[in-house]
């Protein structure tokens, strides 16, 4: 072997063995010392925990309320029975928004995962095919992504009919030309890289070179961009739901079609709105937070 094929093995060793897990191990570290981190970890762990055991922490039935206590100009705010009050049905308000975190996981992560493995599948074809398939991949991602995301999502969503399966789908397409152009530009920019040419001059074959060293290495912003697109699909879902594009049954507890119900009652009963909203923002601050720390963390150039 001669000098320049040592130097080559060296270099692709390092670069794809110890060095990328010592890369991620500091990563890690990073985000253990990062206040901003372990405060979004925190929260997303808390809207993890609290849409699991559901059941276990709601003190009544989400669906079933009592309407003695409901007038028109009166909803019973929060007391010693019903911490957060009670709805316009005189359902326990607590518990449907303990409830509402189990379809807001349930639409989050499922249409992440439909629209980012189709959007990685098609963004992996794009960069590591080239040419034409490159071109027309391309061309369609910049025609789907033509539209507003949430415009696309809603002519989606309404063309489906209202429910939960409807929500899901069009949150996934909305995704799928974000994950593919990531995707495609972190490969495009791996295979300029010192080790994609060390592994060409010892005869690594293309598909090897692409499936083994240059899609493993081009994921991290794609990691970062799920948790930002978690975010985005909570508060996608919320939309939908708040528009009558949600789930067909008006009984299921979305925190979207909650803040839809107190439109008029906005005056008189402010925390209808109040606590469902309030839910909405931390469980998107959750994701936020440890976005941005990862993104931090796995990108050297903003690493403090």
């Amino acid at each position: 072997m001669s000098v320049a094929e040592s130097e080559s093995v060296l270099l692709l060793a390092e670069h794809t063995g110890e060095e990328g897990g010592s890369r991620l191990k500091l990563a890690f570290r990073q985000l253990r010392r990062n206040p901003v981190a372990v405060i979004g970890a925190a929260l997303i762990l808390l809207f993890v925990a609290v849409a699991i055991l559901a059941p276990l922490l709601a003190p009544y039935s989400p669906t079933h309320g009592d309407l003695s206590n409901i007038t028109v100009s009166h909803v019973p705010g929060p007391s010693s029975k019903h911490w957060l009050g009670l709805d316009l049905q005189g359902r326990d308000e607590l518990s449907r928004i303990i409830y509402g975190a189990r379809a807001s996981l349930l639409i989050g992560v499922v249409s992440l995962t439909l629209g980012a493995t189709l959007g990685m599948l098609l963004g992996a074809l794009a960069g590591g095919f080239g040419g034409w398939v490159d071109s027309i991949i391309m061309r369609l991602m910049d025609i789907m992504l033509a539209v507003p995301g949430l415009l696309f999502a809603i002519a989606v969503a309404a063309l489906l009919g209202p429910s939960l399966r409807s929500v899901m789908t069009a949150i996934a397409v909305v995704n799928v030309p974000v994950f593919a152009r990531l995707l495609r530009a972190s490969m495009l920019g791996q295979r300029e890289s010192d080790y994609v040419l060390a592994a060409r001059s010892l005869g690594v074959k293309r598909r090897k070179i692409i499936i083994g060293h240059v899609l493993p290495n081009s994921l991290a912003p794609v990691i970062v961009q799920g948790t930002l697109a978690l975010a985005t699909a909570i508060i996608d879902a919320a939309g939908l739901a708040f528009l009558g594009l949600g789930s067909a049954d008006p009984s299921v507890p979305e925190w979207g079609r909650m803040l839809t119900d107190t439109q008029q009652y906005l005056r008189t009963a402010p925390q209808l709105a109040l606590f469902p909203g309030a839910a909405i923002l931390l469980s998107v601050l959750g994701f936020n937070l440890l976005g941005d720390a990862l993104r931090e963390a796995l990108d050297p150039k903003l690493r403090r």
